[in-house]
């Protein structure tokens, strides 16, 4: 049986925020207020992760992703509730956690930005107390992998976003970690860097076993990584499952793409909107105009296309139709809606 590397039972996290004031005169009262509100980061996140998994970790801005990974990587202390990283509770034991894990934060880099690379790695080398042999051999993977040695000698400050990205994973690897957290790695970079991104990070993964949990916005991140997905939203777990089984149960939603005659004005488009959300309240789950285009999110089962094709060309001409499954993406989307009910 597979243990579970990370246990997260119950945990919560609460800040204590100002209520400002407006003004010079309620910036100078603010010094003295003792007007606080506090804030559910985390409200009551309970998971456990196996060995070797890759898990998504997703949420909107401000859902609580970031706030969980620190506490994990023992930044943080929570209020409430349990965490264990590979056995270790990482902010009673910082020094013994970050041993065991591997950590890259969006695009905030851990190497020397005046240094060569090759000298980062040989200064993460000592302070993780890797020895030579592992060392050489984990040189050894990254050159078979990516082909790193060509960045050796190159400093980091003159490296581009996306090298710098390579070489963050790589470190965040090179004391063979049980455990990595990746947060928004592949922000900012280009479609060809993010798929090496991608197949380094699945490659590691899959040579090293390590464990890795993996916060992202971008839905082609988690299509090619993650079988599994966490989703939170407002600091509390709403999907715990295999993104495949998420896509099944919502296969009953469809797409429609409908492209309406040039001679249609926005303020029409715009009010045929409104008239479609009136009529298919419970059956359209989203309406968006993009220049000439209606695209609809409806419930394929609940209602046919033809009525609603029906219903708009009472109104207005239609002269284009496409249909299509609705994306990852959407899916999200439409698990946020569903929990805010």
């Amino acid at each position: 049986m597979v243990d579970s590397v990370i246990k997260v039972s119950n945990l919560r996290k609460y800040f204590k925020v100002l209520n400002r004031r407006e003004g010079f005169w309620g910036t100078v009262k603010d010094l003295f207020s003792q007007d606080y509100f506090y804030v559910k980061a985390v409200d009551g996140i309970s998971m456990e992760i196996k060995e070797g998994e890759i898990v998504g970790f997703l949420g909107p801005n401000g859902a609580g992703k970031s706030t969980t990974i620190k506490i994990m990587t023992g930044v943080l202390e929570p209020d409430g509730g349990e965490v264990l990283i590979n056995n270790v509770i990482p902010y009673k034991d910082r020094i013994k956690n970050a041993k065991n894990i591997g950590v890259v934060f969006g695009q905030r880099t851990q190497l020397w930005w005046s240094l060569p690379l090759i000298e980062s790695f040989k200064i993460l080398k000592e302070i993780y107390e890797i020895d030579e042999r592992t060392f050489k051999e984990n040189l050894e993977l990254f050159e078979e992998i990516i082909g790193i040695e060509a960045l050796y000698r190159k400093p980091v400050r003159q490296m581009s976003l996306g090298q710098r990205v390579l070489c963050d994973i790589l470190a965040s690897f090179l004391h063979n970690p049980k455990v990595v957290f990746l947060d928004e790695p592949t922000i900012g970079l280009d479609i060809l860097i993010k798929d090496k991104v991608r197949k380094l990070i699945k490659e590691l993964n899959r040579r090293k076993n390590t464990t890795i949990l993996l916060a992202t916005h971008d839905m082609n991140d988690v299509e090619a990584l993650c079988p599994r997905i966490i989703v939170i939203d407002k600091g509390k777990i709403i999907y715990d499952g295999l993104l495949e089984d998420l896509k099944e149960k919502f296969k009953m939603y469809r797409k429609a793409k409908i492209r309406v005659g040039d001679n249609v004005d926005e303020e029409e488009i715009n009010k045929i909107k409104v008239l479609l959300l009136e009529k298919f309240n419970d059956v359209i789950s989203d309406c968006a105009i993009k220049s000439y285009w209606l695209d609809i999110s409806f419930k394929k089962q609940d209602v046919n296309l033809l009525e609603i094709l029906r219903f708009i060309t009472n109104f207005i001409p239609i002269e284009d139709i496409h249909t299509e499954d609705i994306q990852t993406e959407e899916v999200i989307k439409l698990i946020y809606e569903e929990s805010r009910k």
